[in-house]
């Protein structure tokens, strides 16, 4: 079987940064914002699995704890955590000899975002999304692809803010405010994929993350979904 290599590169203010490339077939296409809401397109492989992230969300805070976990995928132990941030990429891990096994960044800073996956010998698992924000503002939303008819909940958080009014914007276009803070989509279709923010205060907004719908089951690590 021929399998065939499909890059990806981040664009930000008209020149490609860095570019990787992913081995994939039967793909998705995407718009997804890294970094400083640059926009890049990623394939992600049908059939390829994804790595569990503790907590379970694209936007973290600058000094959380942020957990990638491999450990089950396919079967398979070994799994080693790999990574493209702006810097290049790396493993996750501080050192290789270390480097099988689930990965803790503690503290994270704004330099450990882009995107993560699993390597295990020749096989690859599918790439998430990673955010991390000094600002005081964040979009709760799912790492992994959704399927079509869940129910979904985005929430607006604010740091030492418990209950806020947040105006929730899909593409640019402000499409609700709510005084919970929380925005829920309750059966997801197809044409509720698009990059998401939030902003309070009509001054403070999160980053955007890409909420991408999805017709057919995932794989994760065992302690997911499958």
């Amino acid at each position: 079987m021929v399998t065939s290599r499909l890059s990806f590169s981040l664009t930000v203010s008209g020149e490609t940064t860095w570019t990787s490339r992913l081995s994939a077939s039967d793909c998705v296409m995407m718009n997804v914002s890294l970094l400083t809401a640059a926009q890049t397109h990623l394939c992600f492989s049908q059939r390829a699995a994804f790595p569990r992230v503790v907590p379970d969300r694209q936007q973290h805070y600058e000094y959380e704890s942020v957990v990638f976990d491999c450990e089950g995928l396919d079967g398979l132990t070994g799994w080693r955590v790999m990574r493209e941030i702006k810097a290049g990429v790396t493993i996750c891990a501080s050192q290789w000899e270390k480097s099988k096994g689930p990965c803790t960044i503690n503290p994270a800073f704004s330099s450990d975002s882009g995107t993560y996956w699993c390597e295990a010998g020749e096989k690859r698992s599918n790439v998430v999304n990673i955010t991390v924000t000094a600002g005081p503002v964040i979009l709760d939303s799912p790492v992994l692809p959704v399927m079509v008819g869940d129910a979904v909940t985005l929430r607006c958080r604010k740091k030492r803010t418990s209950d806020l009014t947040a105006d929730f914007f899909k593409d640019g276009v402000l499409i609700k405010s709510n005084s919970t803070g929380n925005l829920t989509l309750h059966s997801v279709f197809k044409t509720n994929e698009g990059l998401y923010k939030c902003r309070v205060s009509q001054t403070e907004e999160s980053a955007e993350s890409f909420l991408a719908v999805r017709r057919e089951k995932l794989t994760v690590s065992h302690y997911g979904r499958v």
